[in-house]
């Protein structure tokens, strides 16, 4: 069964940080490009990061650079995404999704582009 598991979401406060991961199971995410997306509530989902099949590319959404970081170990068929200093509007369901077609500029986003999507993970920025 292939599938992605979100973890590492959680409660907390405004500066803090949280490690998400995505593992995979049943394939391996060697030839797949990894997304983060999130969604709100009463917010369309929206992409957050995105990691090329060797890591050697990553993109982000303006709201999060400069705080968050995509990583991926390979060996470990597995992505992280690093969120610092968090913000109350980030707080939203998140989730991977992997992607095995050519990228395309301008479409990295395109959530129709993934294959596959994970269960999501909940972030809570409050005090």
């Amino acid at each position: 069964q292939l599938q992605l598991v979100e973890s590492g979401g959680g409660l907390v406060q405004p500066g803090g940080s949280l490690r998400l991961s995505c593992a995979a199971s049943g394939f391996t995410l060697d030839y797949y490009a990894i997304g983060w997306f999130r969604q709100a509530p009463g917010k369309e989902r929206e992409g957050v990061s995105r990691i090329s099949r060797s890591g050697g590319r990553t993109r982000y959404a303006d709201s999060v650079k400069g705080r968050f970081t995509i990583s991926r170990d390979n060996a470990k068929n597995t992505v992280y995404l690093q969120m610092n200093s968090l913000k109350p509007e980030d707080t939203a369901v998140y989730y991977c999704a992997a992607d095995q077609s050519p990228a395309v500029n301008g479409a990295h986003f395109v959530a129709a582009k993934y294959d596959y999507w994970g269960q999501g993970t909940q972030v809570t920025v409050s005090s």
